[in-house]
């Protein structure tokens, strides 16, 4: 039962009450004999009681706005812990971020080294190939020249008894 029928219940119980003692009044206001236990007192026993039921209705209200206030300052407490808990996380969540992005910049600089470690590297091996192949070129091209010469040599050799017989002598080159 939420709180707002609960008022409603009670207000209406009020409101029955009033109309039966007003109703009642008469019957209520008539004195009789109470006995207290220790002495007899002459007054009217509807409007003992009806003090009585306001009494404990008055201890009642006060304990149910007692209750609702303790509660009320519970709820406001435990607001208070979660709001520090989630700035704590938060806290703690930023801290990650920053963690992650220390992590990722050092990993970033660690692998901008190697990779210009690696272009160092390949370029040297580049330049070192480069000059194992110039010298290779150079070594075939001594070799062809060689090749060649000896060739021209043969060639003049061969040709040169020709001359003799009535060949046009060549020029050398």
């Amino acid at each position: 039962m939420n709180i707002r029928a609960f008022s409603m219940t009670l207000i209406l119980a009020f409101a029955l009450l009033a109309a039966f003692a007003a109703l009642n009044w008469v019957a209520m206001a008539a004195p009789v004999t109470l006995s207290l236990g220790f002495a007899d007192v002459s007054a009217p026993l509807g409007i003992v009681m009806l003090a009585f039921i306001a009494a404990i209705s008055g201890l009642f209200v006060v304990y149910i706005v007692l209750l609702q206030a303790g509660v009320i300052l519970e709820a406001r407490r435990l607001t208070k812990e979660v709001k520090a808990q989630r700035e704590l996380a938060d806290t703690a969540e930023a801290s990650r971020f920053t963690q992650l992005r220390t992590l990722l910049e050092s990993e970033l600089r660690r692998i901008e080294a190697q990779g210009a470690a690696f272009g160092r590297d390949f370029g040297a091996l580049m330049e070192q190939s480069e000059r194992g192949m110039q010298q290779k070129l150079a070594e075939a091209t001594g070799t062809l020249s060689a090749y060649l010469g000896e060739i021209d040599d043969k060639l003049d050799r061969v040709l040169a008894p020709g001359h003799a017989l009535g060949m046009a002598p060549q020029a050398k080159r």
